[in-house]
């Protein structure tokens, strides 16, 4: 029987989305040959398996201090480049595409004709029942349901507020481990300089920092504060072994240590409205989120420590189960109607 080929298109603006696909990985390869669409350049996580497309795609940039660098977006936008790479990826050649918040790949698909699932936490937000914060970002809201259209979703958030949402992929070395205190808490914030966590994290003597920084090609330790690359065991074994971690408000992170039961506060990017969706849906939940590193934040951090206990959650869904799900929704090709995305169409065509 020959085996179904598969195009899984993943977004590196970050982490995450690279963290997730090494864990699906293996699942994946159970239903067919995989070849992989990597976008972005903005990981310090390296992929674990032949990549057979590279873009730089549209990648996010960061200040030092939490906030996206919209010059530098703008800067190293290249819309020529976009539109040859459309219409070259070849989404027509696979006989399932699967869409991880990649806009290259909606958009070649879409040009083509060619239906594609969109897999991941941004297509939960496809639902109006996923948690917002109180004010709400039209443009961010725009974005989220139109930077990567599909002709199907299947979302993944801390609960699942729909339907066709299901409950996080957690990597199996986080499943299955025993969480223990080793009395350090853990920082993942990247999108700060390592000069401004040691502005904010430097008053607080008393307790010992370790901090996974893009910008460290070594282990440093400064005084209670020790700034280690990122890297996956490592990362993975200090949030099994901390008694509480400080992280940014994405999704992988925050989910594993729901999973381990661990303390935790977060600071969204400023500027990225899913982060602060998913601030708002883990404030929900009774985790402890702030606007940003300020002055205030030894006090906040003092009150936290002494007063905040774990969320008492339970995510249901094996990876196993999530890619079977998915394969099922995706089920074959059908003749769908891409008429919403006309528009993009003739600007490429």
């Amino acid at each position: 029987m020959k085996k179904r080929k598969i195009l899984y298109a993943i977004q590196a603006t970050g982490n995450g989305h690279i963290s997730r696909a090494m864990e699906l990985l293996p699942y994946l390869e159970q239903y067919g040959e995989i070849d992989l669409f990597l976008s972005g350049a903005n990981s310090s996580l390296s992929l674990d398996a032949p990549v057979k497309y590279r873009s730089k795609g549209l990648s996010l940039f960061y200040t030092c201090s939490g906030k996206l660098d919209y010059i530098r977006m703008f800067r190293k936008f290249a819309p020529i480049r976009l539109r040859r790479e459309v219409k070259d990826l070849p989404v027509e050649k696979y006989d399932l595409v699967i869409n991880d918040f990649e806009c290259i790949t909606s958009l070649s698909c879409a040009l083509k004709k060619i239906p594609s699932i969109n897999f991941g936490h941004q297509a939960s937000f496809m639902s109006e029942h996923t948690p917002r914060p109180e004010k709400q970002n039209p443009v961010g809201e725009w974005l989220l349901k139109n930077y990567a259209r599909s002709s199907k979703y299947l979302g993944l958030h801390f609960q699942p507020y729909d339907d066709f949402i299901l409950t996080p992929v957690i990597k199996k070395e986080i499943w299955e481990a025993l969480p223990g205190d080793q009395g350090f808490i853990t920082v993942y914030l990247p999108s700060y300089c390592d000069v401004e966590i040691m502005k904010y994290f430097g008053p607080l003597v008393s307790y010992d920092f370790r901090v996974f920084s893009p910008q460290a090609s070594s282990v440093i330790r400064e005084g209670h504060i020790t700034f280690i690359p990122v890297e996956k065991q490592a990362f993975n074994q200090c949030l099994i072994n901390c008694g509480a971690i400080i992280c940014g408000a994405g999704f992988e992170t925050p989910a594993e240590i729901l999973h381990l039961k661990k303390k935790m506060i977060v600071i969204p990017i400023k500027g990225q409205y899913e982060q602060q969706c998913n601030a708002a849906a883990l404030e929900r939940l009774g985790v402890k989120s702030l606007q940003g590193l300020t002055e205030h934040f030894p006090h906040q951090f003092e009150s936290w420590i002494q007063n905040a206990r774990p969320v008492d959650i339970q995510f249901r869904h094996s990876t196993a189960q999530i890619i079977e799900t998915m394969m099922n929704k995706a089920g074959k090709r059908e003749n769908l109607d891409f008429s919403e995305m006309a528009e993009i169409n003739e600007s490429f065509s």
